[in-house]
């Protein structure tokens, strides 16, 4: 099967799957809803170059009627009272905190469009006891965009394990040196009254919280608690991470 008809048995496949959610659906579930409809015919890396910019590829039918929401144009005016869906499937598995990060990083600019790029990092890249941010992120203004604003950076912290959250925080309070926002993300298994006091933390703190299914990767299901607060970083710190970054973003 050639390239083009691969796509176009995508596209397709993506249609009929909007019409059957005239609420729409987000990006990380179309493409995985493809899969699954495709009987895992497709590679989802093949997937994802055939959708992520399907409202672009094709105005005439498909729109975004919010930041990361696909629906049929045909679809629109007052939606069903039918909640977005934003998860699939879960799987059994227990992935490793580092599976999270290149998903988590996808999520944040196609689900989300909370920035233009953001790259899966993590290690001790930076090199110091202060910590590396699982995934770090860039948000600026496109070419044509009639206002541009200011090239912001974002850092991400991911924990898997429910018992290190009070570090993960920790780690998260010092990204605030160098980046304009952070996220802290956080395995959904955490009891209620852990995540409650977490998130009136990150609030204070001006700290995105999301909390996730840390068994699956392919879902993991993200869920926002609580958004970050924009502040200006120390830009010394800013210039002398990012030096050691820059091939990456």
């Amino acid at each position: 099967m050639s390239k083009s008809t691969k796509r176009q048995e995508i596209l397709d496949i993506a249609l009929e799957l909007l019409a059957e959610h005239p609420e729409g659906l987000r990006y990380t579930v179309l493409k995985n809803l493809i899969y699954q409809r495709s009987q895992r015919t497709f590679n989802l890396n093949t997937i994802d170059g055939s959708i992520w910019n399907l409202d672009v590829k094709h105005p005439d039918k498909v729109w975004k009627p919010e930041r990361g929401l696909f629906q049929l144009r045909e679809m629109t005016g007052e939606p069903p009272e039918t909640s977005v869906i934003d998860t699939v499937s879960s799987a059994t598995s227990a992935p490793r905190e580092q599976q999270f990060y290149g998903p988590f990083a996808d999520w944040l600019v196609k689900d989300m469009e909370e920035v233009s790029k953001a790259v899966p990092l993590g290690g001790n890249a930076f090199g110091d006891k202060w910590g590396t941010p699982d995934v770090i992120a860039i948000r600026e203004s496109q070419r044509g965009d009639l206002f541009q604003m200011p090239t912001e950076l974002v850092a991400v912290e991911i924990k898997t394990d429910i018992n290190q959250m009070i570090t993960a925080f920790g780690q998260a309070c010092a990204y605030h040196l160098f980046s304009h926002k952070v996220w802290l993300v956080i395995a959904d298994q955490s009891t209620r009254k852990e995540v409650s006091r977490l998130d009136s933390l990150c609030q204070i703190f001006g700290i995105g919280l999301v909390t996730f299914n840390a068994s699956s990767v392919e879902n993991p299901g993200w869920r926002i608690l609580s958004r970050p607060t924009k502040h200006e970083p120390d830009w010394f710190y800013v210039n002398q991470y990012l030096q050691v970054i820059k091939d990456k973003l």
